[in-house]
């Protein structure tokens, strides 16, 4: 029996130290225009994602480059932690700048459409009791929204 009582702990050890699965990305929701200008825009919204760890994590950096229909629309960075309760969903607010020229040299089609391929591609970094490990995420879907609402 104390033989085996190492061999439990070990287990326990690993079983209890799984690495973060990434998170799942659920929708995109009060998505707005801010400021409209010619050189450069700010758009809002809210992604909801769900956490599926059997455990709560702490998301501490999101780094990420956002495309409409493969146009590079600009990079997001949330630098702030926040705490991501166990089998949840959550929100996370998210405000970006887009350069206007690149985006209607590329797409000012995309200005009018109603059902886009929004992409999202980056890092995020988790982790649990001050322990953060870089977690890469790649979101593509198609949502239907309008700039001028």
């Amino acid at each position: 029996m104390k033989k085996l009582a190492p061999l439990l702990l070990i287990a326990y050890i690993f079983t209890a130290c799984q690495k973060p699965q990434s998170f799942d990305y659920r929708d995109l929701k009060n998505f707005k225009v801010d400021s409209l200008g010619f050189d450069q825009s700010t758009i809002s919204m809210d992604l909801v994602y769900f956490n599926p760890n059997n455990f709560g994590v702490d998301l501490k950096h999101i780094d990420c480059d956002v495309y409409v229909d493969h146009n590079y629309l600009g990079k997001y960075i949330l630098d702030t932690t926040m705490h991501i309760a166990k089998k949840s969903e959550f929100s996370v607010p998210s405000q970006m700048q887009v350069n206007m020229r690149n985006l209607l040299k590329n797409t000012l089609t995309s200005l009018f459409a109603t059902d886009l391929l929004l992409e999202v591609k980056g890092t995020t970094r988790v982790g649990k009791a001050g322990i953060f490990i870089t977690v890469p995420f790649s979101y593509s879907g198609r949502h239907k929204f309008s700039m001028f609402n």
